[in-house]
């Protein structure tokens, strides 16, 4: 995986009652005219760039607050539209997946399965449910398609979940007027665009390095209230970023570009400041330059409770105990996040102290099946619980959230293709770590799944022949685990006559049952007597007895000087 493309840090702004009620004003002042600079950019539709009217729509914000201020809301209006059109695009493709699905299963026969091996549903009932189910998909279908040719999504400043929530109030435990606070603090505009060569980096809310204050441009119509020169407005309290706090003063000591964002917490009471900038990319190494670093790695099976790891060593063989990080994501959204950041926390330290160069995980998103939902993932109490267990795995917030902290540990984050990694790392991976582990720790699948994931990151093979890697390695002759196939060889044709101590032509690698050996003179070196006593080994099924041998000519007998020696004719 990538690294990350930006940084954001945050802290907290002990504001009092005065600056409180500025940030209020300013934030709902400028909160209301971005709402309008939004509704008229959806109205104009899916256009091309240069005729957004960017330019027009700007010029009439600047009258109501300043070129700047006006800069940043016509960039959120546009990537507000441009994400609202994704959306749209991917809700197609769910609805048109889900009316595909139930389409070829409504073909089929209840209680059997088509031609095609589509399997009908189990009774009528069902059968009807699903039905009205498609109308229902198709009505939602022809909604999206018609806001997609116009190009006018539906947008709802503020969360269509938090929009709802005002009709179930007694619900949510909450009253109107914490529910208008709640609405207030999202749908505020507090956000500055940076600029390079501008001071600190940014001139509309500028961060002074050497002391933390915070100033900002106050809005034309709001100008009386400030209280620093060109119209501008110091709050009373400092800021000092502690996280990457190095990396920010690099970046505002050289006045390079920072963006700052002031957001209001209502449930907590608290505002915050955020910075954020865009870093440098990095390349991330290919499978063939970690195993060339010769740095372990550490695979991690990512479930609904827990996290399953195993070190590996740069042949991809599992080195040491298997790893068990538990997860508890009950709760509200702040603490599952912080919960799940703990236990990436946990990951990162475990990666060090091993000595890993890199965390391999899987590439795994449920986004399609949770799409299709009930056509894929089952039926009943069953399924029922195992969409409760896909809906509760944090894949895209793991995968992100790895991917930063990772980066900034110096380890290489490698997502592989999820494919078979349970089921053959189970087949293969479960009696080698057991004997591994000797019942010291318990080996659950989950740890064989880690096992292939880490060694499909490495380039291996996740499947493995009898014998290797051998269990004791200091009194076996073995070779690595990444031997996972066996060696082709031509097949049909029996190869010509030749004798036991010739050398092998047709690229064949051992001798045959039905190669035909040729009556010449004994080896002329030890070698080649041990071809020939193991050819005459593997062909002993096949020989006649030494009885039958003389009688039907079969078997002949030559000198050698000291005995003779039996050979097949």
């Amino acid at each position: 995986m990538t690294a990350p493309s930006g940084a954001r840090i945050r802290d907290r702004l002990r504001v009092d009652v005065v600056d409180e009620r500025v940030l209020r004003l300013v934030g709902e002042h400028l909160g209301h005219h971005q709402r309008a600079d939004l509704a008229e950019r959806v109205r104009i539709g899916q256009v091309a760039t240069k005729d957004s009217r960017r330019a027009e729509r700007k010029r009439k914000l600047t009258a109501v607050s300043s070129s700047r201020w006006a800069g940043a809301m016509t960039r959120v209006s546009e990537d507000q539209y441009q994400l609202s059109m994704r959306c749209l695009y991917e809700q197609r493709a769910g609805l048109c997946r889900a009316i595909r699905t139930i389409t070829r299963r409504l073909a089929a026969p209840c209680g059997k399965r088509s031609k095609d091996g589509v399997r009908g549903y189990a009774d009528q009932s069902e059968r009807a449910q699903k039905q009205r189910r498609l109308q229902v998909l198709q009505a939602r279908l022809a909604v999206a398609e018609a806001q997609i040719a116009s190009g006018r999504p539906s947008v709802t400043v503020g969360g269509r979940s938090l929009a709802r929530l005002r009709h179930h109030l007694a619900d949510a435990q909450l009253t109107e007027s914490e529910w208008r606070e709640r609405w207030g603090a999202e749908r505020l505009f507090l956000t500055a665009d940076g600029e390079s060569g501008a001071p600190h980096g940014n001139y509309t809310i500028t961060v002074d390095p050497e002391d933390g204050s915070v100033t900002l441009v106050l809005p034309e119509p709001l100008r009386h209230l400030a209280g620093a020169p060109r119209g501008r407005y110091k709050l009373g309290c400092t800021v000092r970023f502690s996280h990457r706090r190095e990396e920010w003063l690099d970046r505002v000591t050289a006045d390079r570009s920072v963006r700052y964002d002031i957001v209001c917490d209502p449930a907590r009471g608290r505002w915050y400041l955020d910075a954020s900038w865009s870093v440098d990319k990095t390349v991330p190494p290919t499978p063939d330059e970690l195993k060339a670093l010769g740095a372990r790695l550490l695979g991690v099976d990512l479930n609904a409770d827990h996290f399953a790891a195993y070190v590996l060593d740069p042949h991809g063989n599992p080195i040491g105990e298997p790893i068990t990080v538990p997860l508890d994501l009950t709760g509200a959204a702040a603490t599952r996040d912080g919960r799940l950041r703990a236990a990436i926390s946990d990951l990162i330290a475990l990666a060090h102290q091993h000595g890993c160069a890199g965390i391999a995980i899987e590439n795994l998103s449920f986004a399609e099946a949770r799409a299709t939902g009930r056509e894929t993932m089952g039926h009943g109490r069953r399924g029922r619980r195992f969409r409760r267990t896909v809906a509760g795995i944090p894949t895209a917030r793991f995968r992100e959230r790895l991917r930063g902290m990772a980066c900034h540990r110096g380890l290489v984050v490698v997502a592989v293709d999820p494919a078979y990694t349970s089921r053959w790392g189970g087949q293969h991976w479960t009696k080698p770590l057991k004997q591994q582990s000797k019942n010291r720790t318990q080996v659950t699948r989950h740890h064989c799944a880690s096992v292939a994931i880490g060694r499909r990151a490495l380039g291996y093979g996740i499947r493995r022949r009898p014998g290797v890697t051998p269990a004791h390695r200091r009194m076996s002759a073995g070779r690595a685990t990444s031997q996972t196939v066996s060696l082709p060889r031509p097949r049909g044709t029996a190869s010509p006559p030749r004798t036991a101590g010739t050398p092998t032509t047709g690229g064949k690698t051992r001798l045959c049952r039905g190669d035909q050996l040729a009556l010449f003179p004994g080896p002329q070196d030890r070698s080649e007597g041990h071809r020939a006593r193991s050819a005459l080994a593997r062909s002993a099924v096949n020989r006649p007895t030494l009885a039958n041998a003389d009688r039907n000519g079969t078997v002949a007998r030559y000198g050698s000087g000291d005995g003779g020696r039996w050979t097949a004719c």
